[in-house]
């Protein structure tokens, strides 16, 4: 058995490179382990077993092995029936990668959040409400690598009012106005909204999606998206 092997794991490939003259670079999202960098040897070649399997957005079942932080991909096996990404969900789709690979450190296992990411491309593939799923995925992004999103309590632990105006400071959560300067304004049913998935309301549509950009902005740093700036060129989502 090769050194630390692991066999059969379910994965998502989120983005890949090339690597020396005929090999690349994978980075992987596995359901225990969760990112890991691996080399795929001879990838690049025509005949290549694994250069057709390195798709994004489809469940594989992959086996690698190696104890530094390159490790060494060994083969790649469908895992799941094809999931098919159209237009601007497509771009939605490697938003979500791009925000993994920007946030997620490697081998820090987060099986919740591959299964929120694994719902969520099923979910961009119905094409019905590309912004709400792309909100979802982005709060429980941030939720699951333990970045506090308070929703329902203020940062003096009183309970968010549906009716009052606050203005929301990452890490410190929804404050009084006055208390402030940074940070966003928002209606306090916008925050309930969120804390309950619902964003049927267009007003929580719109203030969800400036708090989100905002905290993201925040964690992400200097560093723009370069799918972020895409989407708003496409539709604003």
């Amino acid at each position: 058995m090769a050194l630390n092997q692991q066999d059969n794991q379910a994965v998502y490939v989120l983005h890949t490179y090339p690597f020396k003259e005929t090999s690349l670079v994978v980075e992987l999202f596995t359901q225990t382990h969760g990112r890991v960098t691996a080399v795929a040897k001879g990838a690049r070649r025509p005949r290549s077993a694994m250069r057709g399997m390195l798709q994004t957005f489809q469940k594989l079942s992959a086996t690698w092995s190696g104890k530094a932080e390159l490790k060494n991909l060994h083969s790649l096996e469908w895992a799941e029936s094809l999931v098919d990404l159209p237009g601007e969900a497509l771009m939605c789709g490697f938003y979500l990668n791009e925000l993994l690979l920007r946030l997620l450190p490697r081998e820090d296992p987060h099986e919740q959040l591959f299964a929120y990411y694994q719902d969520t491309l099923k979910t961009l593939a119905k094409s019905v409400s590309l912004a709400t799923d792309l909100r979802r995925f982005e709060l429980n992004l941030l939720q699951e690598l333990g970045y506090a999103v308070p929703l329902t309590a203020d940062e003096n632990g009183e309970v968010i009012d549906a009716d009052r105006q606050y203005r929301y400071e990452a890490e410190y959560g929804a404050c009084e106005l006055s208390a402030t300067k940074n940070g966003v304004q928002l209606q306090g049913r916008t925050l309930l909204d969120m804390a309950r998935g619902d964003y049927a309301d267009v007003q929580t549509q719109a203030q969800s999606k400036q708090l989100m950009r905002y905290l993201l902005a925040h964690y992400l740093g200097d560093k723009p998206l370069h799918t972020r700036q895409l989407l708003i060129d496409l539709q604003g989502l």
